[in-house]
């Protein structure tokens, strides 16, 4: 991939993603399809649930395994019931007009922030139970969740979907989704994977690996949802908003997915001066004490 953006520079015409040779599914048996958009959440999902209970062997954890466990279970329901009803309400209302629409999850169509507050409810459902810190059971989850975004947005641009704005850079590319006609545009998938996934892993894995933020209850999901939040809104200059969304984009200057991140970077300001200003918790293995 590298070596193919790297010779579109040097030369005076687009990439086109049809000559990339992908696929939006792994293999096919009969007529089921393995597509790389549901691998991306299992793989997220299992990546977070195997690095959760890794995190919770270090001095320190808030919570025991068990805790991880129900976590596992309501925040793949969170996402996934969240993610839909999310995006059936902020960028496709009209799937209202036949709700069994909101159901058809394999026709695609997921949203961060609809996904983000159903973990949320997830992570208080489960903190309630088990008489846990809520916040800092948001920062262990908050460690884990960039995995799944860097996957998801791979598999968009693997599936051709969510192209960017049209753009004239050297590495620009033309997708085949008719929408998006023959015109060159950002792989803005790619930057998302980069900024929103990649970048934002490694941030939260040093804090958490090589700092002792996980002593300072909100800092590392406060890091999380500011950086997130940034790296959302300048992305999004670099999106194509949704066909539906594109005359809302027009009249107010943001997209609808800027609107919604201007809230996200807020609450990440603020959690994370309040945190970095308070007192660390004790050293003491939070394994013990939740057992």
């Amino acid at each position: 991939m590298l070596s193919l953006l790297a010779a579109s520079g040097a030369a005076a015409d687009p990439v086109y993603w049809s000559d990339l040779g992908m696929r939006p599914y792994l293999f096919e048996i009969g007529g089921f399809q393995l597509r790389f958009y549901s691998l991306a959440y299992l793989i997220g999902i299992i990546f977070a649930y195997w690095h959760l209970s890794k995190m919770l062997k270090a001095p320190g954890a808030p919570m025991a395994q068990r805790h991880a466990d129900d976590l596992f279970f309501y925040c793949t329901l969170g996402v996934i019931l969240g993610g839909r009803l999310g995006y059936s309400i902020f960028y496709n209302p009209d799937m209202w007009s036949n709700p069994i629409d909101v159901l058809k999850l394999w026709e695609g169509g997921m949203s961060f922030h609809g996904g983000l507050v159903g973990v949320l409810l997830a992570i208080a459902w489960v903190s309630r139970r088990g008489n846990l810190s809520f916040l800092r059971v948001c920062d262990y989850i908050a460690v884990n969740v960039p995995m799944g975004m860097m996957l998801g947005r791979l598999a968009n641009f693997n599936n051709g979907e969510l192209w960017g704005r049209a753009s004239d850079v050297p590495w620009a590319m033309i997708f085949p989704d008719p929408r998006a006609g023959e015109i060159a545009r950002h792989p803005s998938q790619l930057y998302q994977a980069g900024l929103e996934g990649l970048l934002l892993l490694i941030v939260l894995l040093l804090l958490f690996w090589k700092t002792k933020a996980r002593y300072r209850p909100g800092l590392l999901v406060g890091v999380f949802t500011l950086g997130i939040g940034i790296a959302r809104f300048v992305n999004e200059f670099f999106r194509e908003p949704d066909p539906q969304l594109a005359d809302f984009a027009a009249r107010t200057g943001l997209s609808m997915g800027q609107w919604l991140t201007i809230p996200l970077i807020l609450t990440g300001l603020i959690v994370t001066l309040y945190a970095a200003t308070r007192k660390p918790v004790g050293t003491g293995s939070g394994q013990a004490a939740a057992a």
